[in-house]
C-alpha cells in the first residue's frame, strides 16, 4: 500500500532523514535500508494519526491561497484560530495540507 510523504517534513521526519544519513554515510546501513525505514515511518504516521487521534480540531482563518494538485489540497490561512473542546490557539499564518485516503486503498 501507497502512501504519503507529508510527514517527512515534520519536525520528527526531519531528525529521522538527518540519522539516517549520517548511518548512511558513515556506512552503517545501506541505503536500501534507509528508503525502507522512511516509508515503514510514512505508513505507521499516517496509520497512528488516522486510528490514535480522537480529537476534533475547527478552524477559521482568512484564505491567502489554495490550490489541488495530484489530489491534494494545500490551503495558505491567515490570522486563522483553531479550536478543540475547550482551547482555542491563534497563528498569523499556517499552510494546512489534506489528502484524500481513499486513493491510498486503491
Amino acid at each position: 500500500m501507497a502512501s504519503y510523504e507529508l510527514y517527512r517534513k515534520s519536525s520528527i521526519g526531519v531528525s529521522l532523514t538527518d540519522a539516517l544519513d549520517e548511518l548512511v554515510t558513515n556506512g552503517t546501513i545501506s541505503p536500501l535500508l534507509a528508503v525502507k525505514v522512511l516509508m515503514q515511518f510514512d505508513r505507521s504516521m499516517n496509520e497512528a494519526l488516522s486510528t490514535k487521534v480522537k480529537v476534533k480540531t475547527s478552524f477559521k482563518g482568512h484564505l491567502h491561497t489554495y490550490r489541488f494538485c495530484d489530489n491534494v489540497w494545500t490551503f495558505i490561512l491567515e490570522n486563522a484560530s483553531f479550536k478543540t473542546d475547550n482551547d482555542v490557539t491563534a497563528v498569523d499564518r499556517v499552510k494546512i495540507v489534506a489528502c484524500d485516503a481513499k486513493i491510498l486503498a486503491r
